[in-house]
């Protein structure tokens, strides 16, 4: 049994969405620290590789959003990105300097970014990621996840006593809006978008031997609902306004 198995009593498990993102810059080191104060099980957080082969800590291909210039990460060497201040203020952590926060017995949801139809270098990607996994001794606390069928394939591939996650969506393309793939690659967990979850869904997943881990909720009324789904995880951008509605 994985630490992704041993739920608190009475409760999901709460995830902090790119860490307490609601109140920190997200997948920032501060926000991963926040969640945890807050009361946060774990966090979920985003990763790409950098054109040095270095993992990073970042959700979009691009530092347009976050940093208000063009670049993409995959084209910058580590050398850059170390010394470059977002907007916020904040700095692009090494998945190394993530895991070094989120300390045991914090639980890590680790999304590898794919880019395109066919994902981009994820076979490289997932190799890089359950090496430093590996190296910092947290394989029995980290659970891997993707949006595209190919990553969790590679992930499973190379390290397969570390849990899988299969992400989907209502929207978006045509290839990540079921989780067709989940009954070809059999992770240990689905991740659905809030809005696909009812009772009879829920149960059916569990049925189907995944763990059902829901994202992104923040709404009291969804968070109640969702636990009595008997959800197995519940990712949020508030772990401290999330814990006080379940308790």
């Amino acid at each position: 049994m994985t630490s992704w198995q041993r739920r608190p009593p009475g409760r999901p498990l709460v995830l902090g969405h790119r860490g307490a993102s609601a109140v920190c810059p997200e997948n920032s080191l501060e926000a991963f620290a926040r969640a945890l104060v807050d009361g946060a099980d774990g966090v979920e957080l985003d990763v790409l590789a950098c054109a040095t082969g270095e993992v990073m800590v970042f959700h979009d291909d691009d530092l347009a959003r976050l940093g208000a210039r063009p670049e993409r990460i995959a084209d910058l060497p580590y050398a850059d990105l170390r010394d470059l201040a977002l907007t916020s203020g904040a700095r692009i952590p090494t998945l190394q300097q993530a895991l070094a926060v989120c300390a045991p017995p914090c639980l890590v949801n680790v999304e590898l970014k794919a880019n395109g139809f066919w994902g981009g270098p994820l076979a490289a990607l997932a190799d890089r990621v359950a090496t430093i996994v590996e190296q910092a001794g947290a394989a029995d606390r980290v659970l891997v996840s993707s949006f595209h069928p190919r990553a969790v394939f590679q992930w499973q591939r190379r390290a397969a006593g570390i849990p899988a996650g299969l992400l989907f969506e209502r929207e978006g393309p045509r290839l990540l809006r079921r989780p067709w793939a989940a009954s070809l690659l059999r992770p240990a967990a689905v991740h659905p978008e809030a809005v696909l979850c009812n009772a009879g869904q829920v149960a059916t997943w569990h049925r189907g031997g995944h763990l059902v881990n829901v994202w992104t909720v923040d709404d009291p009324a969804a968070l109640r609902a969702l636990a009595a789904m008997d959800v197995d995880g519940i990712i949020t951008n508030d772990p401290a306004a999330t814990r006080a509605v379940l308790g």
